[in-house]
């Protein structure tokens, strides 16, 4: 079996990417400007980028694809938001704690999950109400608006600072992990993917009940869930939440992920050899080469060879 490959970079596309990276270092202060591939990035010091692509026009993220955001592990996610709060520049979001209304800026100001589940249904917070929890305090997961309308997480109380995900939604939680396995050879996120599942049954219907607290007013689903591992930068994801297929990424904010492999052409006879879908054969990437493949809810994945 081939190593599993590391997490490389997310690419985005961005009309501005020296103000864009101007603004991450500020608000990230382990990360630094620096470039790639011919490429400016955003370095972060677990070795994984943001690079940037510059556009002419203001890029979309709609349609919706399978690419949602990504996000950072802070050391206090309290004394951020303190921080951001002083800044002009930063403008953060709410999160909805239910479709009545109210909002907060950091989830650990409403009551807490159950179950690892980072939100509660409408009966899970009426029970909560009737017992008279309280919110958590302490760290907690927040998000901002990042330059060229990026969705920017930041969370948790941990030992250092560092980006450590991109969120995704898919078509079908539980059969992504199993592609995942089964064609990048990725290790399931740890307490994301449920009970072991296999091709004849990994699709599993989006639950019923909406949880917050929400980005959105209305609440999102949060069941079922899944996720795999690249090294330390973690792919995680939640059903598709409207009623529309997922678009591709290419050409959007967020056009691809990247990961790093070792023998290209063994992974590329790999793939062809299990009928993933190439996007682009084998390329001139900088001073190496690389492949674009298409992932379970078309999202692009990236494979670039670093010896």
């Amino acid at each position: 079996m081939l190593p599993t490959p590391k997490f490389h970079h997310l690419h985005l596309n961005s009309i501005d990417p020296e103000t864009a990276i101007a603004f991450y270092t500020r608000q990230f202060p382990s990360t630094s400007r620096g470039s790639w591939g011919g490429f400016p990035a955003l370095k972060s010091p677990n070795d994984v980028m943001v690079l940037f692509a510059k556009v002419d026009t203001p890029p979309t993220s709609e349609p919706q694809s399978a690419i949602w955001h990504f996000g950072w592990h802070v050391t206090d996610s309290r004394r951020c938001l303190d921080t951001y709060k002083t800044r002009p520049n930063v403008e953060l979001l709410p999160l909805y704690t239910s479709d009545e209304g109210g909002s907060v800026l950091i989830s650990s100001d409403t009551w807490p999950g159950q179950g690892g589940v980072l939100g509660l249904t409408k009966a899970q917070i009426a029970e909560a109400k009737q017992k008279g929890l309280g919110p958590a305090g302490g760290g907690g997961f927040a998000y901002m608006r990042g330059p060229d309308d990026a969705l920017v997480e930041y969370a948790g109380d941990h030992p250092a600072e560092r980006f450590n995900h991109v969120h995704l939604y898919q078509e079908d939680p539980l059969c992504a992990q199993l592609w995942y396995q089964k064609h990048l050879n990725a290790p399931p996120r740890a307490g994301w993917g449920g009970v072991p599942v296999t091709e004849a049954d990994c699709k599993v219907p989006r639950a019923d009940d909406r949880t917050w607290p929400a980005l959105n007013r209305e609440g999102m689903f949060r069941s079922p869930r899944a996720g795999v591992e690249f090294g330390d930068v973690a792919l995680i994801w939640y059903a598709n939440q409207g009623d529309q297929p997922l678009a591709s990424s290419r050409g959007q904010l967020q056009d691809h992920i990247a990961l790093s492999v070792a023998d290209l052409d063994a992974w590329v006879d790999k793939l062809r050899s299990e009928n993933v879908s190439f996007l682009q054969q084998p390329y001139k990437l900088g001073d190496t080469r690389a492949v674009m493949i298409e992932g379970p809810s078309r999202e692009a994945l990236e494979l670039v060879e670093l010896r």
